[in-house]
């Protein structure tokens, strides 16, 4: 491979659909004002979980990690109607970010944003989900995991964010990887796009 993955992204992006320039401008508010605007999605993975949803047309959508809210906005763009997302996040003040462009893109009332602790909103809720994203505290995905797993839906499917960034070291990563790939409950495969996105369904 003659190629980088910076290079394979650079180039996935420039010949996928672009973002809204709503969503661009979120992005350098994000660069603007955040510490680690890395942590959004961006325009190609963004891309990528609208047309998941678009595919899975799930009627509940958990979302465990809102940041300023890309994600959320782009799921939240091709849900089926009357489906909607439960948006966790600790972080009140980039959560009001994404407020205020879920809003300007009109999928406000399509997400049901949550600040607080994420373990103590999944025990609460009865909904069965359809479709999780995680992508929060990283040495906690594993017990993100379990937590969501009684509560998925016999075809839903659990999307695990980041999970490429093992290679880097992160060792919370690497435990959720092996623990996942080592369950027999479940199956998965790696996606390398970004930082990798891992994709989980029930056998």
């Amino acid at each position: 491979m003659s190629f980088t993955f910076e290079e394979a992204d650079d180039y996935a992006a420039a010949h996928s659909t672009p973002a809204p320039d709503v969503l661009e401008r979120l992005g350098e508010e994000t660069k603007a004002t955040q510490d680690a605007p890395q942590m959004s999605v961006g325009a190609l993975e963004g891309a990528f979980l609208r047309f998941l949803v678009a595919m899975k047309q799930p009627r509940v959508v958990l979302e465990l990690g809102v940041f300023t809210g890309w994600s959320s906005i782009e799921m939240a763009r091709a849900l089926p109607p009357g489906g909607r997302i439960i948006a966790c996040d600790v972080n009140e003040e980039t959560t009001a970010i994404a407020r205020r462009y879920a809003a300007e893109m009109g999928v406000a009332d399509r997400i049901d944003y949550r600040v607080g602790n994420a373990f103590d909103t999944i025990e609460s809720l009865e909904e069965i989900f359809d479709l999780v994203f995680i992508d929060a505290w990283k040495p906690d995905y594993v017990d993100y995991f379990e937590a969501v797993l009684p509560k998925l839906a016999p075809d839903g499917v659990i999307l695990a964010d980041n999970t490429l960034s093992a290679l880097d070291g992160n060792e919370g990563i690497a435990t959720f990887n092996e623990h996942v790939v080592a369950d027999d409950r479940v199956e998965c495969v790696l996606v390398p796009i970004r930082d990798g996105v891992t994709l989980i369904r029930r056998r």
